[in-house]
């Protein structure tokens, strides 16, 4: 149960054959002046063993950017502080936009990617986050993602 946004908002295609942008599937550089991991948004299933996941982009200082660069494949690394750091991400199922969310990304084992903790707001996101959310819920959520509004197929 994780649906991924492919690269943070803010990025264009045409950065991709830039010099100084850079897009992987977990680190992100653009213009060699914004600094970008991805992470995932964990959100507890009510009543089940599960958890569904967003894998959300987030903007990183060039400095928390950095640390997380150096201690990438470092055993122990999740024992680093947490890095401050703004959603990037718009993800569609949420009124207000969650672009620009205020997070704090934790660092895993090397091999795992971060965790995302949302500022404890009253975002539908946050709440969710906070909260959990019901399987109907998820249900919901992959039809959302899955045939997005005005989509022609049905």
């Amino acid at each position: 149960m994780n649906y991924t946004a492919e690269a943070p908002a803010v990025w264009d295609p045409a950065f991709a054959d830039a010099d100084d942008c850079l897009l992987s599937s977990d680190q992100c550089v653009i213009q060699g002046q914004r600094y970008f991991v991805k992470g995932l948004i964990e959100i507890p299933v009510i009543d089940s063993d599960e958890v569904f996941s967003w894998g959300v982009w987030v903007s990183l200082s060039r400095e928390s950017f950095s640390r997380a660069a150096d201690l990438w494949d470092t055993p122990g690394r999740e024992d680093e502080k947490p890095y401050f750091g703004w959603l990037t991400t718009d993800l569609p199922v949420y009124a207000p936009t969650s672009f620009n969310l205020k997070t704090n990304v934790h660092t895993r084992p090397a091999g795992e990617r971060f965790s995302v903790e949302l500022e404890p707001t009253h975002h539908p996101l946050a709440v969710e986050q906070r909260t959990g959310i019901t399987l109907d819920r998820v249900r919901e959520i992959a039809a959302a993602v899955l045939h997005p509004a005005g989509d022609e197929q049905s």
